[in-house]
């Protein structure tokens, strides 16, 4: 057991750094506990590390340059994300990902900005068309990834300012993505479910219809959840046989 410990050690020290990154950010730019949280999602992710599989804490830190106070902060805010469970006096393992889950997360997401579109119809009407029209076009045009995804967040982040919830900015705050890092580089095919997508809800929202724009809203987000589900089935994320000794014991 210690030789397999051992090892994922190595495999964390060797893994690069920069795919902890988010589009847009560097890790300059964020703190310590975040870029320790990023960094360990995309070990998961990579698979590095596996389910049941102890998070090497000191590895880790040193391959980050940081301290254990934020490797500690990080685990904590990921067990509070559901991507580990920190057992006292054994330390933190990495959380069993199952489809129902992923499903849910996706339908939920669905939910909040399906409420958030509607809202926003009522509040701005048909007007609020005009700028996500301008979006829609740029993400039908555009083939880098990157750009893709700052144009998205700006769709999305323009229903939200228009339905003016402070609540519903709240609950999105506390929603994580899965997939952590560019969802249009890693995700075969969500660049055109999501053209398909925003082209159908600014369809609908220029009818003034809310209830069908908030429709067309989850059901992008669900096809989305659907393919990161096949994603997650290809890369093995959901097979338990993979845990290693170590793990967290079961109930």
């Amino acid at each position: 057991m210690a030789r397999r410990q051992g090892a994922a050690a190595a495999d964390v020290l060797s893994a690069p750094q920069e795919q902890a990154t988010l589009p847009g950010e560097s890790l300059a730019r964020m703190s310590s506990g975040e870029q320790v949280r990023l960094y360990v999602r995309r070990l998961i992710f990579d698979g590095v590390l596996k389910q049941g599989q102890r998070v090497p804490q000191d590895a880790i830190a040193q391959a980050l340059g940081v301290s254990r106070i934020p490797v500690r902060e990080a685990l904590i805010a990921l067990e509070r994300e559901g991507w580990t469970t920190i057992i006292p006096h054994r330390g933190a393992f990495v959380n069993a990902l199952d489809e129902p889950s992923v499903r849910d997360h996706y339908e939920l997401y669905g939910l909040f900005y399906g409420f958030g579109v509607r809202r926003a119809v009522e509040r701005k009407g048909t007007d609020l068309a005009e700028p996500l029209r301008v979006l829609q076009q740029q993400i039908a045009e555009t083939t880098d990834p990157e750009v893709l995804h700052r144009l998205t967040l700006a769709f999305h982040r323009t229903v939200i300012d228009a339905a003016q919830s402070p609540r519903l900015r709240t609950m999105l705050r506390q929603m994580t993505d899965i997939v952590p890092g560019n969802f249009f580089a890693l995700v075969p095919d969500a660049d055109e479910v999501e053209r398909e997508g925003v082209a159908a809800i600014v369809t609908a929202i220029e009818r003034g219809y809310p209830e069908l724009a908030e429709r067309e809203y989850a059901t992008m987000l669900r096809r989305q959840g659907d393919l990161v589900v096949e994603l997650f089935r290809a890369r093995g994320m959901f097979d338990a046989d993979d845990a290693e000794d170590g793990s967290a014991p079961t109930a």
